[in-house]
């Protein structure tokens, strides 16, 4: 649910005395908090000029207020709890209730003003990567601005000067507070909102966290090794579908805030890819994929249109990365009888599973856990475990989805004959391919030794 917090006396003494005078610090606009880890329906703008909203998976976009021509935002940094996915939740950091922060909404034109409030234990910033704006706007701690002490209100100001995809993130302490979850998606969109226009626009950034099993705070050193990938810092099954109508042109814009690259993979479609952080793609300079790399700190929009009905995976095709809680020490067993040892095991520890001599698949199996910790592999579909878990989803396309409409429509009910089966008839002989000779009859081969060097 959405709730308001009033900052009323307080609010004058947290901004900077410098910044009084130039804004009216008395009249900060209210900050907006969610604490609901679903997806939330797009913002239709109640004011300025008109656009069509975004979709962020499993999170909301930031109401503003105009004031004087100005579109201000109030973001808050904050300890706060994230659900990863329903029996996991993380000690974090983020903005206005949830990480990553929600999605800031705005026009070709506009000008911006964002009153950012620290309520962390440490100094802050925020960068607004991707933005053309004044240099002392840049959110570089030390660089551009002094550190927004615990407790202050600093305001950005500038003019969205250009249409397209962008994300916000500090730029102090910047390893630890990333780390932490603080992050954030920017959509800028253009004066004419018929340009590039879209039925459905989704987005959301990619994550990565270090959480031991059975802990609730993430190792904010942790350099590769990461055990969690997060789409808006949530794992599958806790993430949501992205449901569409059949027909529908659809648009999916990405942030990678990871630590390294991530090729994600659309199953039944190809999509062009049409717009970067950098801006959009002119239509003769794209070409069709199904798989498409995002590296670190890049911003990728991709199109496609939604014409195949069923649920479609959506997923980094790395596959540790569509797991949970993974171990990087553990043994490959595949082969290895383990009968013996885990009889005598089974004396010392009632609860122990011999595993991993046939594979990886629990086929339906739970283990114990410790507490505040996810299956590696899990979700339930129609026909079972899908065996997936972290940087996965699906796009779910339906023909009788209505404009507009972003509810999970259930399972995708198949056609009679267009389910693979079990084949129990007579297994034909496989062809041979036929046998190579080994000499050719009727061929004789006489063989020259060259002579010097002339010939």
């Amino acid at each position: 649910m959405v709730s308001r917090r009033n900052f009323l006396t307080g609010a004058a003494t947290m901004v900077g005395a410098g910044i009084v005078s130039r804004v009216g610090a008395a009249s900060l606009p209210e900050a907006v908090s969610m604490n609901n880890a679903a997806t939330q329906a797009p913002l239709s703008p109640p004011n300025g000029r008109p656009y069509h909203p975004v979709v962020t998976l499993n999170g909301w976009s930031l109401p503003w207020r105009m004031n004087n021509g100005i579109k201000e935002f109030h973001l808050v940094a904050e300890p706060v709890v994230r659900e990863i996915a329903p029996g996991m939740k993380a000690n974090l950091w983020g903005y206005n209730g949830q990480s990553p922060g929600p999605t800031i909404e705005v026009v070709e034109g506009d000008r911006v003003r964002i009153f950012v409030t620290n309520k962390l234990p440490e100094h802050h910033s925020i960068h607004w990567h991707g933005q053309r704006l004044p240099n002392g706007m840049d959110g570089v701690t030390g660089l551009t601005q002094p550190g927004i002490p615990p407790g202050k209100t600093f305001v950005y100001e500038f003019v969205a000067k250009r249409p397209g995809t962008f994300m916000y993130h500090p730029h102090a302490d910047e390893m630890v507070q990333m780390a932490m979850g603080l992050m954030g998606f920017w959509v800028t969109h253009p004066k004419n909102p018929d340009f590039m226009r879209v039925e459905r626009d989704f987005v959301f950034l990619l994550g990565n966290y270090d959480i031991e099993p059975g802990s609730y705070t993430p190792k904010v050193n942790t350099m590769l090794e990461f055990n969690l990938w997060t789409i808006n810092t949530r794992v599958f099954p806790g993430i949501d579908s992205m449901n569409v109508r059949q027909g529908d042109r659809v648009r999916i814009r990405m942030g990678n805030l990871t630590m390294t690259n991530h090729p994600f993979h659309l199953h039944g479609h190809e999509f062009f890819i049409t717009g970067t952080d950098g801006g959009w793609i002119r239509p003769e300079a794209r070409w069709p994929e199904v798989t498409m790399d995002i590296g670190v700190g890049q911003m990728r929009a991709l199109e496609f249109i939604a014409d195949e009905p069923g649920d479609w995976p959506f997923h980094c095709h790395k596959s540790h990365h569509t797991m949970n809680a993974m171990g990087h020490t553990v043994p490959t067993m595949i082969g290895v009888d383990q009968k013996g040892i885990a009889q005598r095991i089974n004396k010392l520890v009632p609860d122990y599973m011999a595993m991993g001599e046939k594979g990886g698949a629990m086929d339906g199996m739970e283990m114990p856990l410790p507490d505040n910790t996810l299956p590696m592999m899990t979700g339930e579909g129609p026909f079972g475990n899908v065996e997936m878990g972290g940087m996965f989803t699906t796009v779910k396309v339906r023909k009788d989805q209505k404009p507009g409409d972003y509810s999970d429509p259930g399972w995708y009910k198949h056609p009679k004959g267009t389910v693979a089966y079990e084949w129990t008839g007579d297994v034909p002989t496989a062809p041979k391919a036929p046998q190579a000779s080994t000499s050719t009859p009727g061929v004789e081969l006489n063989v020259r030794k060259p002579e010097g060097h002339k010939h």
